[in-house]
């Protein structure tokens, strides 16, 4: 066995077209898959869809707007609910820590329309939480953002979230 990996090894640092077969090759990765570009609108999603994937406040904030507001109904008040950005990183931390994994799926695009400076989208979604292998739970929705930057070329930041969830 310790054979076999040694020569797993040796043959991948030997030849550099051969792929390390613990790890990718980091040039394997296009950049929209790295979701960087946060000039791109959509990069905003897939970060988003990364930092529930990862549990991570880090990579959620980067795309949060210091400017942040979360909305939602409270169904049951019958009242709307609204929070700033610093509840909206510590709900989501309280989140990350309370579950086992999550895994969110983004859907189809509803509505998105904006200018240069403000982009509106309606985004649907599915949220598989797990808090245990046997309890998981599963929400389908829909994401009414807001997105904002200073100017052309300058990244996006989600300034406004409104969930339209029935949950």
């Amino acid at each position: 066995m310790k054979s076999a990996i040694a020569l797993l090894i040796a043959a991948s640092t030997m030849s550099p077209g051969c792929l390390n077969p613990f790890a990718p090759r980091l040039g394997d990765a296009g950049a929209s898959e790295l979701c960087t570009d946060f000039t791109v609108v959509e990069n905003i999603f897939c970060t988003f869809r990364n930092a529930y994937s990862f549990k991570d406040t880090t990579l959620y904030g980067s795309i949060i707007s210091p400017s942040f507001t979360f909305v939602y109904t409270d169904y049951d008040r019958a009242v709307d609910v609204a929070w700033g950005r610093d509840d909206e990183m510590r709900t989501t931390y309280g989140l990350f820590q309370s579950v086992q994994s999550l895994a969110l799926t983004w859907n189809n695009m509803i509505t998105s329309e904006g200018d240069d400076t403000t982009w509106k989208a309606v985004r649907g979604f599915t949220l598989t939480v797990t808090f245990n292998p046997s309890d998981i739970s599963r929400v389908d929705g829909y994401a009414n953002f807001t997105f904002a930057r200073q100017g052309t070329g300058l990244p996006w930041k989600l300034v406004r979230w409104r969930d339209e969830s029935n949950y």
